[in-house]
């Protein structure tokens, strides 16, 4: 309110972080700090050609103004301040720029026994850290989408998904592989289908990402049939259960937990990952620069994995207990399904990912040829600068 017309007066204001104190700025670039009485006073002049950049609107950027701004406002005033009371609120601002909350590392997975040991760490404490953070999504396809869109830090993907990934972000890298498929991923088909060529003609449900696709062409090629003989029908991977079980599919590429409940109620199995070992791959990804930046929560990540599983080799029934309801099958199905699933050490980490065992890179150039022929990819991926053993290398 204007002490002298009895009118209020408008003044855009600075909201500080973690502080009751305006620093209004008028239109004549005026700045006046507000008193007690709710009267306004200048306090000094503020260069226009700085008005532009500190007039926020938005309270997201009111910590770059309380470490630039604020000191500058400390140091124009014209009342008299002591050096000691400078020093101090500025050593005050410091402190509360100094003590701005991490950014979350967002770990994003699909529901996958092998992706399972992440939810474990976190259930026993080993992620306490709240920098760490598990995000859950239905299917693969929307965790490769939340990583490009930057919704994600670290994602949990196959290793043909990280190879198409890779053609149009190079700076991408495997930091850790959490297991390999050795008939875990599945075609499933009704009891009156026996083998893969009664598959002519009849409708295979299918996720619509480089993982379902590349299984079907796998399988097609130890057949005679085409994919033009069969009917693709697109299905999220929540829906597989429910799409076999009411018949509006004749079968299904899926992989637990719903290999194990549609083989339960009758499914016949015609093709499984053990047909073509090593080639279906699970991995950690995360970009270069933030592998360079957030060094220690990346270690915090991989070790909580490591004690996890050695909780799970440990105490496999609890750990199951754990385990099992996210996956949404009983216990003694989660340990099942873990069969089919070989889960490297650390120490085989460390030599996968060095390539000083070969079995990995190989793999990968193998499977990004496939994917060319398949047309899953455009070209031929180089896995090499993929892989880095930096994160494992640095644990005992």
């Amino acid at each position: 309110m204007n002490s002298r017309t009895g009118t209020p007066q408008e003044i855009p204001v600075f909201f500080v972080q973690g502080s009751d104190r305006l620093c209004p700025v008028s239109n004549r670039t005026i700045v006046k700090q507000k008193t007690g009485d709710d009267e306004t006073r200048p306090t000094f002049a503020f260069p226009d050609f700085l008005l532009s950049v500190f007039r926020l609107k938005d309270e997201s950027k009111s910590s770059a103004f309380t470490c630039f701004f604020l000191p500058y406002c400390f140091m124009q005033r014209r009342s008299p301040f002591t050096l000691l009371g400078l020093l101090t609120c500025l050593l005050a601002v410091l402190i509360g720029c100094a003590q701005e909350p991490p950014v979350p590392l967002r770990v994003g997975s699909n529901v996958w026994p092998g992706f399972e040991s992440l939810y474990l760490a976190r259930d026993l404490g080993y992620y306490k850290d709240p920098s760490i953070q598990l995000v859950s999504y239905p299917s693969a396809t929307e965790v490769t989408r939340a990583f490009r869109n930057g919704e994600l830090e670290v994602a949990a993907l196959t290793l043909d998904e990280t190879l198409a990934l890779a053609e149009t972000e190079p700076n991408i890298r495997i930091l850790l592989v959490t297991d390999i498929s050795n008939g875990a991923d599945v075609i499933l088909g009704k009891p009156d289908l026996k083998t893969l060529q009664d598959l002519k003609g009849k409708r295979v449900g299918v996720e619509s990402s480089a993982l379902g696709a590349y299984v079907l062409s796998r399988a097609l090629d130890q057949t005679k049939l085409s994919p033009q003989e069969i009917r693709i029908v697109s299905l999220g991977a929540s829906e597989h259960e429910l799409a076999f079980k009411q018949g509006r599919v004749d079968a299904i590429v899926t992989f637990d937990p719903t290999r194990s409940n549609l083989i339960a109620g009758g499914a016949n199995l015609l093709f499984d990952s053990r047909q073509i070992p090593g080639e279906v791959v699970d991995v950690l990804v995360v970009r270069q620069e933030l592998l360079e930046r957030r060094h220690a929560t990346m270690k915090a990540l991989v070790e909580g994995w490591f004690k996890a599983l050695d909780y799970l080799a440990q105490n496999p029934e609890d750990a199951s207990l754990r385990m099992a309801p996210r996956q949404g099958v009983t216990p003694k199905q989660f340990l099942d399904s873990l069969k089919l699933l070989k889960i490297p050490t650390l120490l085989e980490n460390q030599q996968l990912l060095s390539q000083k065992d070969p079995t990995l890179i190989e793999g990968a150039k193998r499977l990004s040829r496939v994917m060319v022929e398949k047309q899953l990819l455009k070209r031929a991926i180089d896995p090499t600068p993929l892989l880095t053993d930096q994160v494992v290398q640095s644990l005992k």
